[in-house]
């Protein structure tokens, strides 16, 4: 009777260690479950939290990159309900007239400015920078207006502007083909003079050089940036936009020269990957906000839950947005716990 008690108990213990280790990583005491998705169909999420309501605003690009849209709600699981208000639209020729990717939004010296990318009708993929700006208190009052191309070093394919501070200077990361055009695009930093501008030096702080980065295309792109402890880190996402799509980190000291390019560290493998098992395919383009708690890091990152592409990536519109609790390990990086389910 005894060895049969121990047995159980043993096998109790196994069955509890397996489910902890299978887990959802967005468990949580503290939080109410996420329902992801959290928006259908928006890839290039990128969501802000007011630090006053706890509200969220949310941004994405969408389907037919054609328009701008925002959209509002006090509870994350709400987004997918909450009616969206476009704000601006594509022109109908010349300069962002086509491609209208990945908008960000950020609140700077007191006005809302969103980053996003566009082509020319007549030559599509020629991608560059471009910037609208709202002096409303609410993003989603008041007229937003064009305030034109967001220049760099280079006249090239260049996208995924995001903006961040630290030690009291604003600075800009950003995806850019190099001079002679050997890859896609790497990821760029400067300092920024102005919310739509920046200023010399202008530093290479990722190209795609492993064998991850470049599967189908070579890049490094879609930036977000996280703070933590004596580190700041920056997610990127690398090669094609379909099931080899996958997210990296560098990283770098919080007291470092962010303008040296030695201060910048790469892991050498992906941070966040296409899992098959859990239906999630081409995960990336990520941005991190607090949870409802104001305490908790979300991921918020989109992905496709197949394989096979339903036409091209780009015509492909089932790139969802998501949302994951981030965590650290003992040495102050973030947990993506790749191999978990959210």
């Amino acid at each position: 009777m005894l060895k049969k008690l121990s047995r159980l108990t043993l096998l109790s213990a196994l069955s509890a260690s397996s489910l902890s280790a299978l887990a959802d990583a967005n468990s949580s005491k503290t939080l109410a479950p996420i329902d992801n998705p959290i928006v259908l169909k928006r890839a290039d999420p990128w969501l802000v939290r007011d630090e006053k309501s706890g509200c969220y605003t949310f941004i994405g690009s969408s389907p037919k990159f054609d328009e701008i849209e925002l959209r509002q709600a006090c509870r994350l699981n709400d987004l997918k309900l909450a009616e969206p208000k476009v704000i601006w639209q594509k022109r109908d020729k010349g300069p962002m007239s086509v491609n209208i990717w990945a908008p960000e939004l950020h609140q700077i010296n007191g006005s809302w400015y969103i980053y996003f990318a566009a082509g020319d009708i007549e030559k599509p993929f020629s991608i560059r920078m471009y910037a609208l700006k709202n002096d409303s208190a609410d993003p989603m009052q008041g007229e937003w207006q064009e305030m034109g191309q967001v220049t760099s070093h280079l006249d090239s394919f260049s996208l995924d502007a995001t903006s961040f501070t630290h030690k009291g200077k604003r600075y800009m990361i950003w995806a850019q083909q190099n001079q002679p055009a050997t890859y896609n695009s790497a990821l760029w930093l400067a300092e920024m003079d102005s919310p739509t501008s920046i200023k010399e030096p202008i530093i290479a702080i990722t190209e795609p050089t492993l064998d991850w980065e470049v599967q189908g295309y070579k890049v490094n792109e879609g930036a977000a940036v996280i703070t933590h402890g004596d580190k700041i880190f920056v997610t990127y996402s690398a090669s094609a936009t379909d099931h080899r799509y996958a997210m990296g980190l560098l990283w770098a000291d919080v007291n470092a020269d962010l303008l040296d390019p030695a201060s910048w560290h790469k892991k050498a493998e992906p941070v966040f990957t296409t899992n098959a098992e859990l239906g999630r395919f081409g995960p990336g383009h990520n941005s991190f906000v607090k949870a409802e708690d104001g305490v908790t890091d979300l991921m918020i990152y989109h992905s496709r839950d197949y394989k096979e592409l339903k036409g091209t990536p780009l015509t492909d519109p089932n790139r969802h947005a998501r949302a994951r609790i981030i965590t650290w390990d003992k040495n102050g990086f973030p947990v993506f716990s790749s191999e978990r389910a959210d």
